[in-house]
């Protein structure tokens, strides 16, 4: 058996976030919102996609931000993004380049972290 990609990401969220994370992930990082299957709906939560990028958020009822592990999203223009992610008022952290990417932390509305990463060359 071997893994052949990921399919989606599932952050945590605390009821009632849906509108925060809209804001947050379509109304600034550009994703787009994507309905939920009808059995998922009653759960709570919301889904976002651009391409094969897809994260999903999940109401969880004990909620705690992930302030460690994170996903990190590939993207073209770190400076750009870390921007636009501060000016809509949420928190950013530049980070030292590593192995060819340049990297920063941004937090989500909820406090969860999230790795922006840039291919250098």
């Amino acid at each position: 058996m071997m893994l052949k990609s990921i399919h989606h990401i599932q952050l945590a969220m605390p009821k009632g976030g849906e509108d925060a994370a809209r804001a947050f992930y379509a109304g600034v990082l550009g994703l787009a919102e994507v309905e939920k299957p009808d059995n998922l709906k009653a759960r709570g939560g919301c889904w976002f996609e651009a391409g094969e990028l897809r994260v999903h958020f999940g109401v969880e009822p004990d909620f705690r931000p992930a302030r460690k592990a994170h996903p990190a999203f590939l993207v073209d223009d770190v400076a750009a993004v870390a921007a636009a992610v501060e000016q809509a008022g949420y928190e950013v952290k530049a980070d030292e380049p590593l192995d060819g990417f340049l990297r920063s932390y941004i937090h989500d509305p909820f406090g969860n972290r999230i790795e922006l990463m840039q291919v250098l060359g």
